[in-house]
């Protein structure tokens, strides 16, 4: 069963809570950090320029939440679901069910969901840096003497917050919602006192008023747009998370709770910047009364290393459904929940992102210059989320063209401008996500090439099973008792590694499980449609096997439906065969397949990843020429 189908069957107020914990976690701590960094890239000084700045700011806040997050994502991208499930894969794989195979067009989809893959990468560096920086920075609204111990107390939270990543989130999890929930009513009530104080602030909601901003200040528009974009980060996190708790507590999160939470707290920091400027060093703990700025801190702390903890997850999950769908090489993936499917841990993945936390924390120091780097990542993924939610409503879902065209083009050009806008932070920081994505992309490109060759040189170079078979009936070998499984790419062809077994050994086994592992276009498949069983000539049988690309490939589980189904054999009984090929490139291109001939020889095997006992695989190796 899906976890899209077993939200259906949840307690609605549970899931909701427990949304908010991993859905809002990243858009939830924005307030620490947007409105301060936007008010200060218009360049505004004195009262009078604060005054304009705050409620051009906040009326440009107001409506890209309203567009970005709320239109966009929750009434309209969330509806572009693969069987439940969202996120950059899900809707790539939605997309290339209707693209033909050899088509240039399939090429385009694999360019724009591994490019959405890598920029997720690189926010999932920059988010637990600037937000437990933001969070930590805090100290200075107690003492300025406090500086010193900001960057020391956020890399020793982040280093605590990776060092545990390896033990799951299952039982920790369950206290993520309700720490949010706290969290959000704070939010709220912070912001609504302020309002009261000083209702004028509610003007800004004009969005004539951000648009009138703009047009008068011309000279730093784009750095204004570029920093807005700061409080609709997460925004994606909505349609990524989707398939874990389902539509509805999700978008009731978020209309009912969330938002206003966010408003009433932007709006509250702007009544305190009209009636005290200079609480622009940090409005938000400045909302806070003296006896509160301890437990706030202690809150927003909190709230940024589960903001963090949900990304980094997020990243994990993604990875696992790149090594499922092809993407990248076999990576060693541990389950850490034997209820939940989606939660992972990938010890790679996870040392990389430290030490490129790490790299950000010690080289940017502040969240405010971390900023530069932080819209690049989230506005290029959410443009790719549009061009591909577009195809998939309109192409595939046959939504009105006269509505949705016109509709998805404003979208369009909204991401557009802000990523454009991001993009002119190249050098303050923006080359930082731009540089991450580009390796990710190149691994990512590279193995996709790379594994496509190397498929057509087994192809070219294998013996057809039907031949085979036929052979054996001119020269039949000794069959011994037992079942021998082959772990074959393709069910038409002889593995290599039975013909290599034949020829040195002399000898077949009585039964010959030709199996091959497929991952489709869908996160998940019904085990009554999960094996295809054909029977052949001498004792052979050919079984494919298909998971979808948020499941994991067990084999022995695949075994164990065999049983149930037709074939009645024991485990001691079976052996499992394992090509282990070593790749070599041709002589005339070496430099340019070298990359993923290296990464073929470092990936994890088959045995391990494929969950093969390993007192029952025989791995056998070979050479192919790509």
């Amino acid at each position: 069963m899906s976890s899209h189908n077993h939200t259906q069957s949840t307690n609605l107020p549970a899931l909701t809570i427990g949304a908010l914990g991993v859905v809002f976690g990243d858009i939830g701590t924005s307030p620490l950090y947007a409105l301060k960094v936007s008010v200060e890239s218009s360049g505004a000084k004195e009262g009078s320029e604060i005054m304009q700045a705050v409620y051009g700011v906040l009326s440009l806040i107001t409506w890209a939440l309203v567009l970005v997050v709320t239109l966009k994502y929750v009434f309209i991208i969330m509806r572009a679901d693969n069987r439940g499930e969202g996120g950059i894969f899900a809707l790539t794989a939605l997309v290339s069910q209707k693209i033909h195979k050899d088509s240039k067009a399939r090429w385009l989809v694999i360019l724009a969901g591994t490019l959405g893959a890598a920029l997720f990468f690189g926010n999932s560096i920059i988010t637990p840096a600037i937000s437990v920086l933001s969070a930590v920075e805090g100290l200075k609204v107690l003492s300025p003497d406090l500086d010193r111990y900001v960057i020391v107390i956020a890399l020793t939270l982040i280093t605590g917050l990776f060092a545990v990543e390896r033990f799951g989130t299952d039982r920790i999890g369950k206290v993520f919602g309700p720490i949010m929930l706290l969290w959000f009513l704070c939010l709220g009530v912070l912001g609504g006192l302020k309002i009261i104080e000083n209702p004028s602030i509610l003007a800004a909601l004009n969005p004539m008023m951000g648009i009138q901003f703009l047009m008068a200040s011309p000279g730093v528009a784009i750095a204004i747009l570029g920093s807005v974009v700061l409080a609709v980060t997460g925004g994606e996190a909505l349609y990524a998370d989707m398939g874990h708790f389902g539509l509805k507590p999700i978008q009731k999160a978020w209309l009912f709770l969330v938002f206003p939470c966010l408003l009433l707290n932007y709006f509250g920091q702007g009544a305190l910047l009209l009636s005290d400027p200079v609480a622009i060093d940090n409005p938000f703990y400045r909302l806070a009364p003296v006896w509160a700025l301890v437990p706030l801190l202690i809150l927003a702390s909190l709230a940024t290393i589960i903001a963090s903890q949900a990304v980094i997850s997020g990243a994990f999950s993604i990875a696992n459904q790149a090594v499922q769908l092809g993407y990248i090489p076999r990576l060693r993936i541990k389950h850490t929940s034997s209820e939940e499917i989606g939660q992972v841990y990938v010890s790679k993945i996870n040392i990389f992102l430290y030490l490129g936390v790490v790299f950000l924390v010690l080289g940017f120091q502040s969240s405010e210059n971390l900023a530069s780097a932080y819209g690049v990542s989230v506005t290029g993924a959410m443009l790719i989320d549009t061009v591909l939610a577009s195809f998939v409503m309109i192409s595939i879902r046959k939504w009105n063209k006269w509505l949705f065209v016109p509709l998805f083009g404003v979208l369009f050009v909204i991401d557009s401008i802000f990523l454009g806008t991001n993009l002119f932070k190249f050098f303050e920081g923006g080359w930082l996500p731009i540089a991450v994505a580009a390796v990710l992309l190149f691994v990512m490109l590279t193995w996709t090439n790379g594994r496509e060759k190397l498929l057509k040189a087994r192809w070219s170079t294998s013996t057809p099973l039907v031949g085979f078979l036929k052979s054996l009936d001119i020269n039949p070998p000794h069959r011994v008792p037992g079942s021998a499984i082959f772990m074959v790419p393709h069910v038409g062809i002889a593995p290599i590694s039975l013909l290599h077994n034949l020829k040195h050994n002399k000898v077949l086994h009585e039964r010959v499980i030709l199996m091959s592992i497929d991952i489709v276009n869908e996160p998940y498949v019904n085990d009554n449609d999960r094996l295809t069983i054909k029977h052949l000539d001498h004792n052979f049988h050919s079984v494919h096997v298909s998971y979808g690309f948020m499941e994991e490939p067990h084999v022995m589980r695949a075994v164990a439906l065999l049983r149930a189904r037709e074939f009645h054999f024991k485990l001691v009984d079976i052996s499992f065969f394992v090509g282990k090929e070593k790749v070599i490139a041709k002589h005339s291109n070496p430099l340019i397949l070298s990359p993923f001939i290296y990464m073929h020889r470092t990936m994890q095997g088959a045995t391990e990843y494929f969950k093969i006992p390993f007192d029952h695989a025989v791995e056998i190796g070979g050479h192919i020429e790509i």
